[in-house]
């Protein structure tokens, strides 16, 4: 951090240096023009004209000048970027200590206050309208991703589906599952029906209008993006963001592709027994 600071002092005293200087140059520059021009005028030229090479000479010490200041001032910012990186970095097992930005899946992160989620209006694989108040009383894990994932998509629902299990037989706790395709031109309620039930009959599969998926998307901070077009074939690239749902239909924990079965149970578990106590 302090290192950081130093390079972006030195970097601001090198620029200023360089534009000081350059004024210097320009404000002499100008005089010895007007001086000319006033000496034509009163039919006389200068004594001691300047060489035709000075006004090369000034250009190559501007550009001997203006270069390095230029290197240094682009590789502060660098530096000032990996800094802010470092900041809002949240490692795995630790609270994210920010509630200014979203929840940053890939780390086991506690989310407080309304950052992410709002209303939605989808259609279940039954062709049933679900809306956010259906889910309101449970405890919800929420997934987003698409049927024609290759690998991700599949061992999410996998492990998603252990869990949920873990959690019922060890534990008499139930949650909902539920799967937000983000690719509904193909995800069709039959389509998507008939890939769930594949995984866990229990999971709760939801479609819809591309704006509808869009703007889901947008409240609940998820990326994806049509990658390798050919045709109608075509993967989807997302951020596959898993979230745990309190009752009141709050996000409380955000969980990344890293976990497995037993970690994402356990932590499912203290979410859930330290709302009841």
């Amino acid at each position: 951090m302090f290192a950081a600071r130093r390079l972006l002092l030195s970097c601001k005293q090198g620029a200023n240096q360089a534009a000081s200087f350059l004024r210097g140059r320009r404000i002499q520059s100008s005089n010895y023009s007007q001086s000319t021009r006033q000496g034509t005028t009163h039919g006389r030229t200068d004594l001691n004209p300047l060489p035709v090479g000075t006004a090369q000479t000034f250009s190559r010490s501007r550009a001997r000048y203006a270069a390095p200041a230029l290197a240094l001032g682009f590789t502060g910012f660098l530096a000032f970027l990996h800094y802010n990186d470092e900041r809002r970095a949240v490692p795995k097992g630790q609270p994210s200590s920010s509630n200014s930005s979203g929840c940053g899946c890939g780390s086991n992160t506690t989310v407080r206050g309304p950052i992410i989620g709002g209303p939605f209006t989808l259609m279940s694989t039954q062709n049933k309208i679900v809306t956010e108040k259906d889910l309101r009383d449970k405890w919800v894990l929420l997934y987003f991703g698409y049927s024609f994932s290759p690998d991700v998509g599949p061992e999410q629902l996998k492990m998603i589906s252990r869990a949920v299990d873990k959690l019922e037989s060890n534990h008499d706790k139930k949650i909902l599952p539920v799967f937000v395709t983000l690719d509904p031109v193909r995800d069709t309620p039959s389509h998507l029906h008939a890939y769930l039930k594949e995984f866990d009959d229990r999971i709760l599969g939801l479609t819809g209008s591309a704006s509808a998926m869009r703007q889901m998307a947008q409240e609940y901070r998820v990326y994806f993006k049509k990658v390798q077009e050919d045709g109608d074939d075509y993967l989807v690239d997302t951020s596959h963001n898993m979230y745990l749902l309190n009752p009141k239909m709050e996000v409380v924990r955000c969980f990344g592709v890293e976990y497995n079965p037993d970690d994402l149970a356990q932590e499912v578990l203290k979410e859930v027994t330290s709302l009841s106590q």
